[in-house]
């Protein structure tokens, strides 16, 4: 696509002023971030996500499990899944100083891990594994796996972006001795809550999966096998995450 000329003038005025703008000590940041001089160490954010695989447990009753959720009176609990998340900072780069002004820049390296530690999947105790209720119920927990386990590349990939457009191919500029800890501050107050409410969204997609459509269907799964083994209730059953 060919520019009209006063456009293209315009772009290339804008961009002689920001060269011009730019100190020597600036520019000297800027080409060691691209790599232009020997010894560069450039900007760069890495972020990788981890499974770290998941278990089942058998050994607590859907009373125990009704009471870790915390549903409503009336309400039991004969499934559950737990997932905890976690993520982890790191934080190294080169620091260039510029003795005659006393200011220095920093080219932050950052390494992002994002995991779960192994996902629980809790069964009631009082559904023997082999039984069809078991299998019903755990059938059902892992569909909360599943979405748990297919959230991790999509926040991945959604963090990696983000964090690039903040650090790729930006130096900090800051007082001497200061750069480190304003990056720092950065991170922790500013990204690191960003990433834990990515991560905490993973939950909302387990409502999809908890529909009253299912809970009714488990009710009533094997011939009345749920019912039987846990008797009437004002509510129907539910398997759910947390």
């Amino acid at each position: 696509m060919r520019l009209p000329a006063p456009l293209l003038a315009l772009m290339l005025l804008t961009a002689a002023d920001e060269a011009a703008a730019r100190t020597p000590f600036q520019a000297r940041c800027e080409a060691r971030q691209l790599g232009l001089d020997t010894d560069s160490r450039p900007t760069w954010v890495r972020v990788e996500s981890h499974d770290s695989g998941y278990r089942v447990d058998n050994s607590l009753s859907w009373r125990s499990l009704t009471r870790i959720k915390r549903g409503r009176a009336g309400d039991f609990v004969l499934g559950l899944t737990r997932a905890e998340s976690r993520v982890a900072i790191s934080l190294e780069g080169a620091i260039v100083s510029n003795p005659d002004t006393g200011e220095e820049c920093m080219l932050p390296q950052l390494g992002v891990s994002l995991s779960y530690l192994p996902i629980v999947i809790h069964v009631g105790s009082e559904f023997a594994p082999g039984r069809c209720a078991y299998r019903e119920i755990l059938a059902h927990e892992m569909r909360h796996l599943k979405a748990y386990i297919d959230y991790l590349p999509k926040v991945e990939s959604r963090v990696r972006e983000t964090l690039g457009r903040r650090f790729d191919a930006r130096p900090v500029y800051a007082a001497r001795g200061q750069a480190l800890a304003r990056v720092q501050a950065e991170l922790d107050g500013r990204w690191m809550p960003f990433i834990k409410r990515e991560m905490g969204k993973a939950k909302a997609l387990q409502s999809g999966i908890d529909s009253p459509g299912e809970y009714a269907r488990l009710s009533k799964v094997c011939q009345g096998e749920v019912q039987s083994l846990i008797g009437s209730t004002r509510r129907e059953p539910s398997t759910t995450s947390s």
